[in-house]
């Protein structure tokens, strides 16, 4: 079955038409390492792609690279919800991020009738950065998104995957938190869309209730109250930065089937949209 059947079979023809809306724009998808490809992310990246959507998919891999630094016996240690990298965790994030993970998505979205192109940031000098903070170790803070290469695999019908690897001026590899990278790129790219596939159904208030909209001074307020905390932070601070430059910015559940092509069907986002 190729791409087009399975769009027909799947998706209802209101859903399709309501997809259509994206065609010809970039949508930048930011894939959560603990949400993981799912059942059925990657067929949904396939589809917008088929329906003439851009999308551009940038993965973590934090859980995985957790467990590879157990298994060397050594300890992952976080810093303001960033986790912490000597040269040896440069190492094992390297290898999981750009070995494993990006070169299985890019296999199985190909697989599944989008050819993908796997990227780290250090290809082509995609993203540049410099060292973020020194109680950090290296880690990177985005200072240039060079995007004339995705604009070229675009065009030529890649899907992008983005492995968050930059590189420094002097050619060293620094870890970027992928959150970062996703909000960086959606903005150099002037993205329609930036959606983030994580573990949670978005942001929620002190009571627990669901927020499905924020300005940014509504976002600052949350985090001063530590209502926003952690891992949360630079998923916030990236969909600010998205907004600002035009993007829908939205943080949703990935977790059920076909979360993303609903949540871009849909007029609100079942999640949390961010706002300038």
């Amino acid at each position: 079955m190729d791409v087009i059947d399975s769009i027909e079979r799947a998706l209802s023809p209101g859903l399709r038409a309501a997809l259509n809306r994206h065609a010809g724009r970039t949508v930048v998808v930011k894939l959560g390492g603990s949400v993981g490809p799912g059942e059925t992310v990657l067929q949904e990246v396939a589809w917008l792609r088929a329906l003439g959507a851009q999308p551009v998919l940038v993965h973590g891999g934090g859980p995985l690279i957790t467990d590879w630094l157990k298994r060397i016996g050594k300890e992952t240690r976080f810093v303001d919800g960033l986790r912490y990298t000597d040269a040896e965790t440069l190492d094992v994030v390297r290898m999981v991020l750009v070995g494993l993970v990006n070169t299985e998505l890019v296999a199985r979205l190909g697989a599944l009738g989008a050819p993908a192109w796997g990227l780290c940031g250090a290809d082509g000098r995609l993203l540049q950065a410099s060292i973020r903070d020194p109680r950090l170790g290296l880690v990177g803070e985005i200072e240039r998104v060079d995007v004339a290469l995705l604009r070229l695999l675009v065009e030529r019908g890649y899907v992008p995957v983005i492995a968050p690897i930059a590189a420094s001026a002097d050619g060293q590899c620094l870890n970027v938190n992928a959150d970062t990278v996703a909000g960086a790129v959606a903005e150099a790219l002037g993205a329609s869309e930036l959606v983030f596939l994580t573990d949670v159904p978005g942001i929620q208030d002190g009571a627990g209730a669901q927020l499905a909209r924020l300005t940014g001074a509504e976002c600052a307020r949350l985090a001063v109250e530590g209502v926003i905390h952690g891992g949360m932070l630079p998923k916030v601070q990236a969909c600010q930065r998205a907004a600002a430059a035009g993007a829908t910015s939205r943080i949703v559940d990935g977790r059920p089937a076909y979360a993303l092509v609903n949540d871009l069907a849909a007029a609100a986002s079942g999640g949390t949209t961010i706002v300038a």
